[in-house]
């Protein structure tokens, strides 16, 4: 297991150095502060271990510049129940409190170490699945022939379909099928994001570029340089920001929200929705000019209802991971449970059926999930 440990306190971080060279199973690289390990991380590292208060960038902004890319451990010696919340909402999972006994470290680095093998038993325990989907269903097919296309090309793509039909699952599979596929794929959701904050988390900000600017932050389409940058729920975007991204778009280069100085960027841009843009246009609520920019090849992804070949294949798969995630024997789906599954019309598409299936597969009695199990009667 490859560990990154950053500590600024150079007696911590030596000690840290010593004590874990007699764990053999652990490769540990230590950082003297958050930007050096920002240079050096890649996905050759299994773990972080992270101190708080740092100077040059805390342990908060160091994790939130990561971007979820690995699992966490903060330690530090003054904590307070506001940074614990908030490095638990970045997905943080252990705390620790200096001085800690290196045993604490060492249970906390097998808890992560434990949790990541479940996940590729998860992984592997899907069955059927290529290229990240399940299922052969002919429309499926369709759409991943033209993803394909689009993939070996550098061109725009706009993402048409339903919430819930996996418009981030093909904009990863473009990605990773195309010539960027060992750049960063980030993926943002307009929607989930304040509009206050929207350009300072798109574009980043020099410090002092307003009152809580206390160092600069690079914005996403720097943080995706070279790789893509998937535009989730585009339709939310504010259209005073919109601009600015068209601006992006047709210069390839981006200005950090105080700065005088643009910086090149090299990047692919996806982006999505499940909203008429046109009406949107027609409204004065979406750029013109920008729908053309986004909308180079445009590719609409079917509700599940018209993909029903690949509903028992994915509700199998999503069966079985979740009983190793949850360490349940092997279940299955009945008959009856099955013909469910098919006449339903699933209005949430793919991720209602996920939720679905994950909460049968931890309520049913038996190791065979019944029709009354799925509970799709209260849905209809």
């Amino acid at each position: 297991m490859k560990i990154a440990i950053v500590e600024d306190d150079i007696n911590m971080r030596k000690s840290l150095e010593l004590a874990m060279s007699d764990y053999k199973e652990f490769e540990v690289i230590t950082y003297k502060n958050a930007i050096d390990a920002l240079k050096k991380l890649d996905d050759s590292f299994d773990l972080v271990i992270t101190d708080i208060n740092m100077p040059k960038m805390d342990g908060i902004e160091f994790i939130k510049e990561l971007n979820g890319r690995f699992e966490i451990i903060i330690m530090t010696g003054n904590a307070t129940l506001t940074r614990a919340i908030e490095s638990i909402h970045l997905g943080v999972k252990d705390f620790l409190l200096k001085p800690f006994e290196i045993d604490d470290l060492v249970s906390a680095i097998k808890r992560e170490d434990k949790i990541q093998k479940v996940q590729k038993k998860i992984q592997k325990s899907k069955v059927n699945r290529v290229n990240g989907f399940l299922g052969k269903s002919e429309a499926l097919t369709k759409v991943l022939r033209i993803a394909d296309k689009a993939a070996n090309t550098d061109a725009s793509i706009l993402l048409l379909g339903q919430s819930g039909v996996g418009k981030e699952l093909f904009a990863s599979y473009i990605h990773t099928h195309s010539s960027r596929a060992k750049k960063p794929f980030i993926a943002l959701n307009m929607a989930a994001i304040p509009d206050n904050l929207i350009e300072s988390e798109l574009f980043g900000f020099e410090k002092g570029a307003f009152t809580d600017a206390s160092k600069t932050k690079l914005g996403q389409f720097e943080l995706a340089n070279g790789g893509t940058l998937f535009l989730d729920e585009i339709a939310e975007m504010p259209y005073g920001v919109q601009a600015k991204l068209l601006r992006v778009l047709q210069e390839n280069e981006v200005r950090r929200l105080g700065s005088s100085k643009s910086v090149k960027i090299d990047i692919r841009v996806i982006s999505a929705t499940n909203a008429n843009l046109s009406d949107k246009i027609k409204n004065g609520e979406f750029r013109e000019d920008l729908y053309y920019r986004l909308n180079t090849i445009p590719l609409f992804i079917p509700p599940l209802c018209e993909r029903k070949d690949e509903i028992l294949e994915i509700a199998e798969a999503t069966c079985k991971s979740n009983c190793a995630k949850y360490g349940f024997k092997s279940k299955t789906f009945s008959t009856e449970a099955k013909s469910e599954l098919l006449e339903y019309n699933w209005p949430g598409n793919i991720r209602e059926l996920i939720s679905v299936v994950e909460r049968s597969v931890i309520l049913s009695e038996t190791e065979e999930i019944q029709k009354d199990e799925l509970f799709l009667d209260v849905r209809k």
